[in-house]
């Protein structure tokens, strides 16, 4: 599996000969591409409807939409989308070589600067190469989504779908802070830990090193990985 961090929640995932780019939004200062610039995915994942998640989503109409049911639907009329799958809170999808499992996440989902309408729970995603289940022995990668700290990470999350790798927002405001984001790290007990969603905007604005270092404190056995703009790690 294959992740590449394109900023802010966006990320471009492989598994076997399937990808996956999740939340697309390319205005923002960690990535140097544009949309065009980026191979077209034969799955578009995202996690709820706010702007800097699916600002660039009608740029990639080509592959298949998964989301929420809400914003699927959105999608699919506003964006042009032809080919778009709605699911919802705890479902798993095949998606050719990867397996999508839906979460939930605690955050909002308005559409539009002026956050007009509501369309439905917002979520994360667990991409795994192989179906998730307790006795799981694959690999997967845990998106939290735009999310605060919640005990389904530590309940449920960590001992049945079982990530190896975890991005996690840091940037506080309207997600978790470092300290936050920390604990969840503790909570997910994964390998590898990756800090997103931080200095996009003004409210954002957040030391991935202090991030770091209250991981360090909490003495666990989680690596994080700071990645450069549209870095690569291979799990």
């Amino acid at each position: 599996m294959e992740l590449t961090w394109h900023g802010h929640s966006t990320w471009y995932v492989t598994v076997g000969d399937t990808s996956l780019l999740i939340d697309p939004f390319f205005d923002n200062p960690h990535t140097s591409m544009e949309p065009a610039d980026i191979e077209t995915p034969d799955y578009v994942l995202l996690t709820h409807a706010h702007s800097d998640h699916v600002a660039h989503a009608g740029e990639f109409t080509d592959a298949t939409i998964v989301a929420p049911v809400e914003v699927a639907a959105y999608v699919e009329s506003e964006m042009g989308a032809d080919d778009t799958i709605g699911m919802n809170i705890g479902g798993t999808l095949e998606c050719d070589d990867a397996h999508v499992t839906m979460h939930r996440a605690d955050h909002t989902s308005g559409v539009d600067l002026g956050y007009e309408y509501e369309l439905g729970n917002p979520s994360g995603f667990v991409v795994s190469d192989e179906q998730p289940g307790p006795d799981g022995t694959g690999t997967a990668f845990y998106h939290a989504g735009d999310t605060g700290l919640m005990s389904e990470m530590k309940d449920v999350i960590a001992p049945y779908l079982q990530p190896d790798a975890v991005a996690l927002p840091i940037g506080d405001h309207f997600t978790m802070g470092t300290w936050q984001a920390s604990i969840a790290a503790e909570w997910l007990d994964a390998d590898h830990v990756f800090p997103m969603h931080y200095d996009t905007m003004p409210p954002l604005e957040a030391d991935p090193q202090a991030f770091v270092d209250a991981v360090d404190d909490r003495g666990i056995g989680s690596e994080v990985h700071v990645l450069d703009d549209d870095g690569t790690f291979e799990l």
